[in-house]
């Protein structure tokens, strides 16, 4: 069984989540108690949760990403992947999950990322910071292998 695993941490969205926490949770303590700052409060430490880290693994015929402890993921299987490269992508496509002109992009930190392209036309790129060695995972893993 072939297997890979890689959890990047997104630094910068710990950093600019957990700033925004604070600030926040500052403002709370200087004015009197409104439900809004707390709901904001609460979306932010969920969204903390969720996207902070992003795991890349691959385990018999799945390839698998899943945000923060596994709540948001996406699975592909690797019979239905045509290729793989890696790819710089623009720092405008940012972090998270959003539809860039390339395709779905699931990443958590910086611009490096890997390119799959499916059978079925559709594109992924998927970030990490170490592009070189999720590439030749992936290629060692398809079934033409």
């Amino acid at each position: 069984m072939r297997r890979y695993q890689h959890t990047q941490v997104g630094y910068a969205i710990l950093f600019i989540l957990l700033l925004s926490m604070l600030l926040v949770t500052y403002l709370m303590s200087l004015y009197s108690f409104h439900l809004i700052p707390l709901i904001v409060l609460i979306i932010l430490g969920i969204c903390l949760i969720l996207f902070a880290t992003l795991t890349v693994s691959i385990q018999g015929d799945i390839l698998e990403l899943r945000f923060g402890p596994g709540a948001i993921r996406k699975k592909f299987l690797l019979r239905e992947i045509e290729s793989c490269r890696t790819v710089k992508n623009s720092w405008i496509y940012g972090w998270g999950i959003h539809l860039t002109p390339h395709g779905w992009l699931y990443n958590a930190s910086g611009l490096s990322a890997v390119e799959i392209r499916m059978k079925n036309g559709k594109g992924y790129r998927i970030g990490t910071d170490e592009p070189e060695n999720l590439e030749r995972a992936i290629r060692y893993s398809l079934p033409m292998h």
